[in-house]
């Protein structure tokens, strides 16, 4: 079975891949922030912990009206960083930063309306939120507004317009996009179901180092789907996700590992350490 949509977890600013069933959740902040250098300064000592000086000067730039230190001390009061967590001062900031165009408090806003943390939920405010962001061509706020209508919270369920922002995170390189790319064209939905093109978008996203789609190649490479049936390819794959943490594909690798010889193993084996070598350095 086929790893679904890939989502985001709502307390977490990585996305990733959780199960083999269809869950909800959602980018909850962007990092690819541009800053002017006062503001890169005081978010870099934040992340070298001296919180306190760095905070007051944030909040310095914040009150100037610098939408990119309102964003950044929107985000230092959601996760408590050398302050006490306060959603209700996010979603201020978030705001300030929001009207000012700034496209990741934008969507920052849009989730903060989504959960309801900070302000009542509020589903067609989080899609207005994040269509903003989406509309600038922010990869996050366009894979984001992709779910929205995947799922159809707040608006009615559209595949076809979901497709759309999926793919322009995906050219932009958002694996999580990529992914759902991938499994959009595998089960043919709002597009002629191409597992060649499925393969293709897996791909991209697992070089990245998206677990489902590591999972998926494995399966793919095992029953010859979108590509040449190749269980050495099968067992690398699966061989790579499982070191990232995925149970059910090491259970794919040995059901595939039936299938091979010994020196297959081996040479399976031996890729898959140099690939994860490579990719952690």
């Amino acid at each position: 079975m086929l790893m679904k949509i890939s989502i985001i977890n709502k307390n977490s600013l990585v996305y990733r891949a959780i199960g083999f069933t269809l869950l909800l959740s959602f980018l909850l902040f962007a990092s690819s922030l541009s800053y002017s250098e006062d503001v890169k300064n005081e978010n870099n000592a934040l992340q070298k912990e001296n919180h306190s000086n760095s905070l007051k000067e944030l909040q310095v730039l914040a009150e100037r009206g610098i939408p990119e230190a309102q964003y950044l001390l929107g985000v230092a009061y959601v996760n408590g960083y050398a302050i006490a967590q306060d959603y209700q001062q996010a979603f201020k900031w978030f705001s300030k930063a929001a009207e000012q165009s700034n496209p990741d408090a934008q969507i920052g806003l849009g989730s903060m309306y989504l959960f309801g943390e900070g302000v009542p939920k509020d589903y067609q405010q989080a899609f207005k939120w994040y269509t903003k962001a989406a509309e600038q061509g922010n990869s996050k706020g366009q894979y984001n507004l992709g779910l929205i209508y995947y799922f159809g919270k707040g608006i009615p369920q559209n595949y076809q317009k979901a497709f759309k922002w999926f793919y322009k995170a995906a050219e932009q390189g958002l694996p999580a996009a990529q992914f759902n790319l991938g499994n959009m064209y595998r089960n043919g939905l709002s597009v002629a179901q191409d597992n060649r093109q499925a393969f293709k978008w897996f791909f991209k996203a697992a070089q990245q180092g998206h677990l489902g789609a590591q999972g998926n190649l494995g399966i793919m490479y095992g029953i010859g789907q979108g590509v040449p049936q190749d269980y050495v390819l099968s067992h690398m794959w699966f061989n790579i996700a499982g070191a990232n943490g995925d149970e059910n594909a090491m259970k794919g690798r040995d059901i595939v590992a039936k299938k091979m010889t010994q020196s297959q193993i081996e040479k399976a084996q031996l890729m898959a350490q140099e690939w994860i070598k490579k990719h952690r350095q």
